[in-house]
């Protein structure tokens, strides 16, 4: 039974991987994940604080703005000095797994701003990383601010980091746009070469004893795979790029949904966290059970079987129909 696929241009022995989390900031938990089966790592996300000076180093690009994403507290400088200890920390941290793994391993970086992006990414790419994922989550607070300079900010960033290296470039992507089917499309015009489905922003929440706000970790739970499917299906073979499934993935029939759907693999830190590294050997035990069960020899053969272009419903994809699917659960 083969369950490799391709991700990236990066053969993976099969479609597990942990996303960024604190579960892939440190070799031996790396090494662990590995031991139990994932095929990949991203690692965890360096932040604007971990590679700044000075917090008035940063570059706002337009004021000061929220922030959206469960990692991304913050975002990286424009042009900031990158020589210092914590990235340098972060450079040897990739150069430590890559020569202690057989895995393929990715470098994760949030932020929006020009200059800083492009010089880190570099310099990541200089200490082996095999790909780099942007995490980019932005929330534009002003009322003034129009949704085409939004997606431009992101599309910019996006070519500049790409015109610097020759590694594959991963967005991360999040399902607020207007068209996320067009803005996949210009994000891979702009130069990615892989898109994951989808960001998982935080939690907001108010402390009422303090009377402030709070972010908290958005843990999921299979229930939030719907979208996921949704736009793996709809992308699947209409664009030029990878696709892995971020958001919901739990179990086997989770993972297995996804590469139906049209994903090429999958990513996960929610399960990880609840139930550790071992968490993939039962993955890989349920995925295995399942094809032999219904006599699948590969992962490529179920690829995008139930994805937007093979599916004999379209609408499940295309329609909110929410009274139909009330009236289903009724019955």
């Amino acid at each position: 039974m083969d369950l490799s696929t391709t991700l990236l241009g990066l053969k993976l022995k099969n479609p597990l991987m942990a996303s960024a989390s604190p579960l892939t900031a440190s070799l031996e938990s790396i090494q662990r994940l590995e031991d139990n089966g994932i095929a990949a790592v991203i690692m965890h996300s360096l932040f604007e604080e971990e590679i700044n000076h000075e917090i008035g180093q940063i570059d706002h690009f337009l004021h000061i703005h929220n922030h959206a994403n469960a990692e991304a507290l913050s975002y990286l400088p424009g042009e900031a000095d990158f020589d210092n200890l914590q990235s340098d920390h972060y450079l040897e941290e990739i150069r430590r797994v890559k020569e202690s793994v057989s895995i393929p391993v990715i470098a994760s970086l949030n932020g929006i701003s020009a200059g800083g992006w492009v010089s880190y990414a570099t310099k990541l790419q200089a200490s082996g990383a095999d790909a780099l994922e942007l995490n980019i989550t932005y929330i534009p607070t002003s009322i003034d601010m129009d949704g085409r300079a939004v997606e431009q900010m992101y599309l910019d960033t996006v070519a500049q980091v790409k015109q610097q290296i020759s590694i594959p470039l991963n967005v991360k992507m999040n399902p607020y746009f207007s068209s996320p089917a067009n803005m996949a499309k210009r994000l891979v015009e702009a130069g990615a070469d892989g898109l994951g489905i989808f960001d998982n922003p935080i939690r907001v929440d108010i402390d009422l004893e303090l009377l402030s706000p709070l972010r908290i970790p958005n843990i999921t739970s299979s229930a939030n795979l719907s979208e996921t499917l949704r736009w793996c299906a709809i992308l699947y073979k209409q664009l030029p790029c990878s696709l892995y499934a971020n958001t919901g993935i739990h179990t086997a029939e989770d993972v297995l949904k996804a590469i139906m759907s049209g994903a090429d693999a999958t990513a996960f830190t929610s399960l990880l966290l609840q139930h550790g590294e071992k968490a993939v050997l039962s993955l890989l035990e349920g995925i295995t059970h399942w094809m032999e069960k219904y006599e699948y020899d590969s992962i490529s053969q179920m690829k995008g079987s139930i994805s937007l272009i093979h599916t004999d419903n379209a609408s499940a994809y295309e329609r909110n129909s929410y009274m139909h699917a009330l009236q289903q659960y009724r019955h």
